[in-house]
């Protein structure tokens, strides 16, 4: 569904994404999380040929980002702000979407917006912030896209709006059997309804992949602080937080982790993203808890 090699995207002297080699298979709905600033309205801008790279390359649906009309017609964007015209009606937003778009479905766009309680001659700038979004997310769905592309479109949403929109997004995607990227730096809507995720910190990529292989190859380590020189060759640490005799050690083995004579937990994904966003953070961190041979990095 999309595939960047060394992707880099700087405004002026910022980097706003460095190096970015990622593969996102089709067919799943993908989170991509992290701190404000991180990169992820880049990266889906990138995606949609709203802005262009610095250097690198990008392909999503097989071709350069808005390369043909007929591309654009594959892609859905929600973007950041959720954005409707607020003198338009409710049915002049789908009047729009008629016109511009060559595989408009009319009956799913009419059925949608009676599902979330829209009436047509609403005027878009009176209806609420959960409301726009779902006109948004109408809009978007309803060009029958291969790909929707959605920018934190439930950020500023109430948790009952917030719900509304993800069920719905998780609706859109079935009945169209579409692929979705869904950035957020809400880890419980991420969790809900995604199943692929990647981690951007500090402009960069730092973990990738299915949901339940990223999990399956993640570990926590109850291990005494006089012995964290003793981790078993080959694993990764991610974090480690002290206590006042043990550490709490997330690491990560995707080839299983080797036996150890301590206490080993599952990781839940938002103890993993943290992780991931701590270590970036600092990126001292982890190597200063563990000597630098014991660890592969």
């Amino acid at each position: 569904m999309l595939h960047a090699e060394h992707l880099t995207k700087r405004y002026g002297r910022r980097p706003a994404l460095t190096d970015c080699t990622l593969t996102i298979p089709a067919g799943r709905v993908i989170g991509l999380v992290g701190p404000n600033g991180a990169g992820k309205s880049t990266l889906l801008q990138l995606a949609c040929g709203l802005i262009t790279p610095t250097s690198g390359t990008l392909e999503v649906l097989g071709s350069r980002p808005a390369s043909t009309a007929a591309h654009l017609a594959r892609v859905g964007f929600v973007a950041q702000d959720t954005p409707v015209y607020a003198s338009f009606t409710v049915a002049d937003h789908l009047r729009m979407g008629a016109r511009l778009n060559p595989s408009w479905d009319q009956a799913l766009a009419e059925r949608r917006i009676a599902q979330v309680g829209l009436q047509p001659a609403q005027r878009a700038g009176r209806l609420s912030g959960g409301q726009r979004a779902q006109l948004a997310l109408t809009v978007a769905a309803a060009k029958r896209p291969e790909l929707l592309i959605l920018d934190e479109p439930a950020a500023a949403l109430d948790p009952l709006a917030r719900d509304g929109f993800m069920r719905n997004l998780r609706e859109f995607v079935a009945e169209l059997g579409a692929s979705a990227v869904l950035s957020s730096h809400l880890l419980d809507d991420v969790e809900r309804v995604c199943d692929h995720l990647v981690v951007l910190s500090g402009s960069r990529v730092q973990v990738a992949g299915d949901v339940p292989d990223l999990l399956a190859g993640h570990h926590r380590l109850l291990v005494p602080r006089d012995q964290l020189d003793r981790l078993p060759a080959g694993v990764e640490v991610i974090h480690v937080e002290h206590a006042d005799r043990d550490s709490r050690v997330l690491v990560r083995a995707e080839g299983g982790l080797p036996p150890t004579p301590w206490p080993t937990e599952p990781v839940r994904l938002e103890e993993m993203v943290l992780g991931y966003l701590t270590r970036a953070a600092d990126p001292t961190a982890a190597r200063a808890a563990v000597p630098a041979g014991e660890v592969r990095r």
